[in-house]
C-alpha cells in the first residue's frame, strides 16, 4: 500500500510519457534512489513489496544499462559489506529540467529589459559559441561525408533526432526529425539562419535548409542539402 501511495504522489516526477514506456518496477527504483540518494536491496524490496531476488534483478538490469551505480558499504555491525545502489549521471536525463518554456520566458524578459534585438543577439552568440565548441572536433573529419556524420553525432547529443542520407535526386543531405529548440525557432525564426550558418562553417561548404511538411511520402522534417558533394 505504501508503494502505491508514493507512486501516486510522485506521478509528475518524470518526463511525460516516461511511465508509459518503462517497466513499472524500474520507475519505482529510480524514484526511490532519487529521493534516498542510495539504497540497499532489502529496503527497496520492502518499499516495492517485491522479493529480494526480483528487486535485485531489476537493479542489475538498470546497472547493466548504465543507469545505476553499485558500491559496497561497511556495516555498522559485524557482517559482510552491504551492497548499495544509486543513480548514475546518465539517469538524471529522465528527470525534467528547465526547458523550452523557461527559455522562451527568459528571452521575453530579456526583450523587455534590453530591447527588441536582445533575444536575437543572444541566440546569435549561442550558435557562435556552439560552433567554437565543436570546431576542434570537426577538424579530424576530412571528407564532407565524415564531417556530416560527425556533425549528426554531435547534434544527437544536444537532443536532435537526425541522420545522414543520400539519393540520386537530392544528393547527400542531413535529415532532422526533432529539434529541442523547435519552439524557440518558431518564436524567433532568425535563429534558424544562425544555426544554418553555423552548420555551413563547420562543414566548410554551402548548406541549404528546407522545411518539409509531413505527408504520406514521409514525416515532417528539416533537410540540410549539401550542394557541393
Amino acid at each position: 500500500m505504501l508503494a502505491r501511495i508514493q507512486s501516486l504522489k510522485l506521478a509528475p516526477m518524470f518526463l511525460p510519457g516516461f511511465r508509459d514506456l518503462v517497466r513499472s518496477p524500474w520507475v519505482t527504483i529510480l524514484e526511490e534512489l532519487k529521493m534516498r540518494g542510495g539504497c540497499s536491496i532489502p529496503v527497496l524490496a520492502e518499499v516495492m513489496e517485491m522479493s529480494y531476488m526480483g528487486v535485485k534483478k531489476h537493479c542489475e538490469d538498470l546497472l547493466e544499462l548504465g543507469y545505476l551505480q553499485r558500491s559496497r558499504v561497511p556495516r555498522t555491525e559485524v557482517g559482510r559489506p552491504e551492497v548499495m545502489y544509486r543513480l548514475s549521471p546518465k539517469a538524471e536525463a529522465f528527470f525534467p529540467q528547465a526547458g523550452t518554456h523557461f527559455s522562451l520566458a527568459l528571452l521575453t524578459q530579456i526583450k523587455e529589459l534590453f530591447g527588441n534585438n536582445a533575444p536575437e543577439k543572444l541566440l546569435f552568440q549561442y550558435f557562435s559559441d556552439l560552433q567554437e565548441q565543436w570546431q576542434g572536433r570537426m577538424h579530424r573529419a576530412k571528407s564532407l561525408v565524415e564531417k556530416a556524420t560527425l556533425l549528426v553525432s554531435l547534434r544527437e547529443k544536444e537532443g536532435c533526432l537526425t541522420r545522414c542520407t543520400y539519393d540520386a535526386k537530392l544528393g547527400f543531405r542531413i535529415e532532422e526529425f526533432h529539434h529541442p529548440m523547435a519552439a524557440i525557432f518558431e518564436a524567433y525564426p532568425v535563429a534558424t539562419t544562425f544555426e544554418t550558418r553555423m552548420i555551413e562553417n563547420l562543414m566548410g561548404t554551402k548548406i541549404e535548409r528546407r522545411e518539409v511538411s509531413g505527408s504520406r511520402h514521409g514525416p515532417a522534417r528539416i533537410e540540410y542539402l549539401i550542394h557541393t558533394l
